[in-house]
């Protein structure tokens, strides 16, 4: 279902859970994460909050205006959200190919694309772009990974434009394996100077913490701006707790600034993404359709493909969710149709997504490679009896459309 807060937690973290101050104020245990984060991402002003939301939540006040635009190679779903509920307005500019799930495979699908940045500029005005913000890695299109040089190039862009540049870190340390892996340049640097170094371009960062935290509850608001950080401060007051707890005990804190650095280990790093890649290979011995490369945290099918008989307006990839759960038990979410599609503001029309897959998120630290061949004999079993099944109907959802899929319900055509 998710990688989020279902990860393993180490030994040296559980420990440290017992060392937890729970003082209301200046507890010791946000001076160790305070600086963990600003040895690690180079920012000097940290603001915890209870999770990654939380962060958007500051983001979106912080940086959005009702009506304006803020431009991301592919926003998560839950900023989406905050922003949507504030009025402002977002847009997905990541290059062509990587919103097509039948595109061959190639490095670096979550590369923001600059031209269409500059067309946006042109045709909606400057003055009507709030901030630019750069997911890393890109969770709505198969976890895919941005190359440094797309967020050096990012970075300029946002500077030419004098636009705000800010970072979704939630799986930063994951992106960093792939720049050491794939880009020119980068093999003998550490994944720490990477993880560094992806940051130093940005002037602001938010993060779950529950995904490369390695912690189950947590989310952080990082920035090198002392008057933005004083903005966040204000607001995590009202929302979160006092600015050095922001919603999370003690001990969270002390388990967050242990599992920061345990993420950024490259043996842990090279498991966790090979055990995706294998679960990638295995489904696709069945000739099931899938996202290409496998990203760094789950593998993505596209429904489409593996469902072409069932049209978008059925929910063919929410269908395939609840196929999986009825042949195995195993829970996945559906990224398509009911999380990304939209309505038309005038004619109110639907307006489908290009992507239409089922997510498999693979926890941390938690799976044997058991686990993923269970789950791709399941999905092959389906697969072949894939023309038996049919849509879906949706029965009901919430009044924030793009965080529908949390709480929508479905009934089998």
């Amino acid at each position: 279902l998710t990688d989020s807060g279902t990860s393993a937690m180490s030994k040296n973290q559980w420990s440290a859970l017992m060392m937890g101050d729970e003082s209301y104020a200046s507890c010791d245990s946000f001076f160790k994460l305070e600086q963990t984060v600003q040895s690690l991402f180079g920012m000097p002003y940290v603001q915890p909050v209870h999770q990654g939301r939380a962060a958007d939540y500051l983001l979106a006040k912080i940086y959005t205006e009702p009506g304006k635009i803020a431009i991301g190679n592919m926003h998560f779903d839950t900023f989406r959200g905050n922003a949507e509920v504030l009025g402002a307005l977002v847009e997905d500019l990541v290059f062509d190919h990587g919103k097509d799930a039948s595109s061959p495979a190639s490095p670096f699908k979550g590369n923001m694309d600059l031209s269409k940045c500059e067309q946006l500029i042109q045709e909606r005005g400057r003055e009507n772009i709030s901030v630019m913000i750069l997911t890393v890695t890109c969770n709505n299109n198969g976890g895919q990974p941005v190359s440094m040089q797309n967020i050096k190039e990012v970075a300029a862009f946002a500077k030419k434009h004098e636009i705000p540049f800010v970072m979704d870190i939630a799986r930063i340390a994951e992106n960093a394996y792939f720049i050491k892996t794939q880009e020119e340049g980068y093999q003998d640097v550490s994944i720490e100077d990477i993880v560094k170094e992806q940051l130093s371009y940005a002037q602001s960062a938010v993060m779950s913490a529950k995904k490369d935290g390695l912690v189950n509850i947590g989310g952080l608001f990082v920035t090198r701006d002392e008057r933005i950080f004083e903005m966040a401060n204000q607001l995590a007051i009202v929302h979160e707790g006092f600015i050095t707890y922001g919603g999370l005990a003690g001990r969270d804190m002390e388990a967050l600034a242990i599992g920061l650095k345990e993420a950024c280990d490259f043996d842990y790093l090279d498991y966790r993404i090979r055990q995706v890649r294998y679960l990638g290979d295995r489904l696709k011995e069945f000739n099931i359709p899938i996202i290409e490369p496998t990203g760094g945290h789950g593998v993505y099918v596209d429904a489409k493909r593996f469902f072409p008989h069932i049209p978008q307006c059925e929910f063919p990839a929410q269908r395939l969710v609840v196929a999986l759960y009825e042949e195995a038990g195993i829970r996945a979410v559906e990224l398509g149709a009911c999380a990304f599609g939209s309505k038309d503001p005038v004619t109110q029309e639907d307006i489908w997504p290009e992507l239409e897959t089922m997510r498999i998120a693979i926890s941390r630290r938690v799976y044997t490679n058991d686990h993923m061949d269970c789950i791709a004999n399941a999905l092959g079993y389906i697969y072949q009896h894939r023309n038996e099944y049919k849509g879906m109907k949706l029965t009901h959802q919430g009044s924030i459309i793009s965080l529908r899929h949390f709480t929508a319900g479905f009934e089998l055509l």
